[in-house]
């Protein structure tokens, strides 16, 4: 009997180990290398384990992104319950993810979310995630001058993604302060 028949299959633990590889992969190398089989390498596991698990890098790269954006939404659920004021607190919760003050290193899903600009089923995702959240949030969060916060939110993401490393560095806090003073009711 092989080694393989003999050890415990665990399926849930070996596709979250995959996905967690796919991510460092993802910060440390960019999207350009991840493979299918840098994955499974870094995994320790076959290509064909693998490919069991997701059938191609595409459903890879779709799993993992689904992953990333259910992490997105418990790190803003969380940021809105810790907020008292209604008004705005999607758009603050939204800011404090994005601008990621007081957090250093690369984001983890930079890579990744820039893959959304070319690749339809991830942009798909993405308006889908969104558009439900503006949604749940409309009665709270719906005035046009938080949505320009979020705008600028996103600007700034961008800014990060795009600016040369001999850039001096954005002010982090006080464009997040501003931000967030701008969510407030007048």
């Amino acid at each position: 009997m092989s080694l393989a028949n003999q050890r415990k299959k665990e399926p849930d633990v070996v596709r979250q180990k995959l996905l967690d590889c796919a991510a460092q992969i993802l910060v440390d190398r960019g999207l350009a290398n991840l493979t299918v089989q840098a994955v499974a390498d870094a995994a320790g596991v076959t290509k064909g384990g693998l490919l069991h698990h997701f059938a191609s890098k595409q459903k890879l790269t779709e799993a993992l992104f689904a992953e990333k954006l259910r992490s997105l939404d418990a790190e803003i659920d969380a940021s809105m319950a810790a907020d008292p004021v209604a008004y705005g607190r999607f758009t603050r919760a939204y800011v404090r993810s994005t601008l990621r003050v007081g957090q250093t290193g690369p984001c983890p899903c930079a890579a990744l979310s820039v893959s959304t600009l070319v690749d339809p089923a991830l942009r798909q995702a993405w308006r889908d995630w969104y558009s439900a959240r503006l949604q749940r949030h409309r009665d709270t969060d719906g005035a046009p001058e938080l949505q320009l916060v979020r705008y600028a939110a996103d600007g700034v993401w961008l800014e990060d993604l795009m600016a040369p490393d001999s850039e001096p560095p954005i002010d982090r806090q006080a464009l997040f302060s501003q931000m967030i003073d701008l969510t407030r009711k007048r």
